[in-house]
């Protein structure tokens, strides 16, 4: 689940894949945590139930799901990083969460679980690491560990919404299409947009999706700020890198004065996809009945 472009987006985790190291995952977390968590409400996740954190990062989103499923239920996470894993084990201790939890390493395309083993699988911004081969090997392994009936749930950034002001409007669609036109991440993060159609393939049903804006007005607060600056100044050095508009030098220093998202105009954007699918039951097999 390597893209051959991840030593160029920087902030790595030990498997060498920019952006999953925990200081830049806990910082997006933080920066965009209430349209998160609203978007967590809407997975579907019933009191009780046993979750698997699909993707769990250094378990950001765990003390939430614990929260929504209470003292009946459980949550197994699960991470390719080992240090992400790690990591996620020893904060789930630290916060005494109300329910079981288990954190191990694992990777999404050959899970240790046995079949029908959860009630719901909560994937989110993960599916961005993944080409399209990897997306459906890891959808079909969430759809045989949950059970019949039972949801998968897939949350991930879709960067044709990416947008800064003040400035050129379509700045990061720019860079974005440009860095798409080789495979790689960029263009696993324009393909959110799609996910229904990933989760249709997998032979999921009553597949729904939604789309939503994060945005951000200045003044920003230091989280946000801190976030958005770092990881603008990452793409900046791409897109120059990539021969795009100058207007990317005003974002390579994130510190003030003089950065556009310091202006009284300032404003940041994103986008989120949420796409929600049942496992159907079984398809029945029919015997021949003797004449």
């Amino acid at each position: 689940m390597l893209t051959e472009d991840r030593q160029t987006w920087g902030h790595a985790s030990s498997t060498g894949q920019g952006f999953t190291h925990h200081t830049i995952v806990d910082a997006h977390f933080t920066a965009c945590e209430t349209p998160y968590l609203d978007l967590l409400d809407q997975a579907g996740i019933r009191p009780g139930a046993h979750v698997l954190d699909a993707g769990c990062g250094p378990g950001d989103f765990l003390p939430h799901i614990a929260a929504g499923i209470g003292p009946h239920g459980r949550i197994t996470a699960v991470d390719l990083a080992p240090d992400n894993a790690a990591l996620a084990a020893r904060r789930a201790r630290a916060w005494r969460l109300p329910c079981p939890v288990d954190v191990h390493q694992a990777d999404l395309r050959d899970l240790p679980h046995p079949d029908d083993s959860f009630d719901v699988a909560w994937c989110a911004n993960t599916t961005q690491y993944l080409n399209d081969d990897e997306l459906a090997a890891v959808l079909a392994e969430l759809t045989r560990v949950v059970r019949p009936g039972g949801i998968v749930a897939v949350k991930d950034l879709d960067a044709h919404l990416i947008t800064a002001r003040p400035g050129d409007p379509y700045l990061f669609t720019d860079f974005f299409r440009t860095a798409a036109e080789t495979p790689g991440y960029a263009r696993q993060l324009l393909r959110s947009g799609d996910l229904y159609r990933h989760l249709r393939r997998a032979g999921l049903t009553r597949v729904r999706q939604q789309t939503v804006l994060i945005e951000h007005h200045a003044p920003l607060s230091p989280a946000v700020r801190d976030f958005y600056t770092k990881a603008c100044a990452d793409l900046a050095t791409q897109a120059l890198g990539l021969g795009l508009s100058a207007d990317w030098h005003h974002y390579l220093n994130p510190d003030p004065p003089g950065h556009p998202l310091d202006d009284p105009d300032g404003y940041i954007r994103e986008g989120n996809v949420l796409a929600v699918g049942t496992v159907p039951p079984p398809l029945k097999t029919h015997e021949n009945k003797p004449a």
